[in-house]
């Protein structure tokens, strides 16, 4: 289990912290959620689980970071990443810039675990199927478009079979069909044992695969619950978070003055 106990950070001449004293646990086969406004918290609180914050980008962290009760703020980057990976919301930023292919793209991750070359190109095969972009197999990754680059990055993280995943709006760049794609490989690793950290504007894709989701407002955590009763909370809009479509549509007929319930039986 990932947890952050009363973590708090500030970024490289800030005036005031970012992340004010939050704790949040991690475990294995759960997705947690994260929701709120632009400029709430949540890329923040991204960097700092997934331990770039401080370690690659500076700043002053407080607070305790454990992994399985083991205190790991003094662990390097190269050492924690063997058992968090995290996922940025710019996929062009993510890309090795190395690799000739999208397979080699995908498998170099798991490459550098030093894994037998067999196990390297199983674990790429099933992650390129996981995303459906076995097609792209031969493309040139800087050649792709965001969607698609997006669908490569997310592979090359399955691919590694990550104990702890933190994923910073993983559908953001793309359409119905490869958000369902990446959001039913999200489902299938969590199943599979990993803890998932999803920060994310669409409240429908934080609905659809998550255990719980905690609200971020100001850097602090003002909520947290089930998807259905966080996201479908008056509180929601006021937050500046996206309402479920479902709780849109009922509001919208309340207005209208005919009962959702009603209408809903009759469709």
């Amino acid at each position: 289990m990932l947890k952050l106990q009363g973590v708090s950070y500030r970024y490289p001449g800030g005036a005031h912290e970012t992340l004010h004293a939050v704790t949040l646990e991690l475990a294995e086969g759960t997705i947690t959620g994260l929701a709120g406004a632009a400029e709430a918290g949540k890329s923040t609180l991204c960097l700092v689980a997934g331990g770039l914050a401080p370690r690659v980008i500076g700043g002053t962290i407080v607070g305790d970071i454990t992994l399985d009760g083991t205190d790991v703020t003094s662990w390097p980057m190269h050492h924690l990443a063997e058992h968090v990976v995290t996922s940025l919301q710019e996929p062009a930023g993510q890309l090795s810039l190395i690799a000739d292919t999208v397979f080699d793209e995908v498998a170099f991750g798991p490459a550098n675990l030093g894994l037998p070359p067999e196990e390297v190109v199983a674990r790429s095969d099933e992650a390129l199927h996981l995303v459906g972009i076995e097609d792209l197999r031969e493309r040139d990754p800087e050649r792709l478009s965001g969607g698609q680059q997006q669908l490569v990055v997310m592979a090359g993280l399955l691919a590694m079979r990550p104990r702890h995943l933190i994923l910073d709006e993983p559908v953001a760049h793309l359409d119905a069909a490869g958000s369902r794609l990446v959001l039913e490989a999200i489902t299938a690793i969590a199943t599979a044992g990993t803890a998932v950290l999803m920060a994310e504007q669409r409240s429908e894709a934080l609905a659809t695969v998550c255990d719980s989701v905690a609200v971020v407002a100001g850097g602090n955590i003002v909520a947290r619950g089930s998807p259905r009763e966080v996201l479908a909370h008056p509180a929601t809009i006021a937050f500046g978070i996206e309402e479920l479509p479902e709780e849109r549509l009922r509001r919208r007929l309340s207005k209208a003055g005919l009962d959702p319930d009603v209408v809903a039986a009759a469709t």
